[in-house]
C-alpha cells in the first residue's frame, strides 16, 4: 500500500470509527498468504515491519469478519459473477454493506451491482459520491441501523 491514497483514506475512516470494515475471511486469508510470500523476499527487518504494519492495520480498523460462504451456495450462484469471484461476492451480500469497494471492476461490474443490489465502486468513486453529498445517507456509524431502501428513497426524494 502506498504511503497515502484513497484506499488508505478509506481504511482511516474505519480506524476513526466513521465506518465499519467488513472483511471476508476468504479475502483476509488471501491477503495474509500474499503478504507472507512477499515478506519472504524482503530483508528480515523489512519483512518484520510489513507483518507488524498489517497487524496494526487489522487492530486499528477492527474489521467485522464475514465467514466463508457455503460451498453449495457458491455453486448455485455462479450466474451472478465470474466463478472465481463468487465466494467474495456472496460474502459481500451476506455482510449487507453500504458499499462494496474494489479495484476489481472487471468482475465487480455495475451489472453485478444491479443483480445483487450492492453498491459497488472504486475508492475514488466512493469519495466522489461522498463529496457531492448524496453519499452521506450511505455512511453510518458503527451499530447504526442501515436505512431501508424505501427510507433511502424518501430521503433522496425529499432532498
Amino acid at each position: 500500500m502506498s504511503p497515502w491514497g484513497l484506499d488508505k483514506a478509506t481504511l482511516s475512516l474505519c480506524a476513526a470509527k466513521v465506518g465499519k470494515l467488513g472483511l471476508a475471511e476468504m479475502v483476509r486469508d488471501e491477503v495474509e498468504e500474499n503478504l507472507l510470500l512477499h515478506a519472504e523476499r524482503l530483508p528480515s527487518i523489512d519483512a518484520d515491519q510489513l507483518i507488524d504494519d498489517y497487524h496494526r492495520l487489522i487492530k486499528l480498523t477492527n474489521p467485522e469478519p464475514v465467514p466463508y460462504p457455503d460451498k453449495h451456495r457458491v455453486r448455485s450462484s455462479r450466474s451472478l459473477i465470474r466463478h472465481e469471484a463468487v465466494p467474495v461476492l456472496l460474502s459481500a451480500i451476506a455482510s449487507k454493506p453500504d458499499w462494496r469497494l474494489t479495484h476489481n471492476t472487471k468482475h465487480f461490474t455495475q451489472a453485478v451491482a444491479q443483480r445483487t443490489s450492492l453498491r459497488i465502486a472504486t475508492a475514488a468513486a466512493f469519495f466522489r459520491e461522498l463529496s457531492v453529498g448524496s453519499g452521506k445517507r450511505w455512511l453510518r456509524s458503527p451499530g447504526q441501523k442501515r436505512p431501508s431502501a424505501s427510507e433511502s428513497l424518501r430521503r433522496k426524494n425529499s432532498a
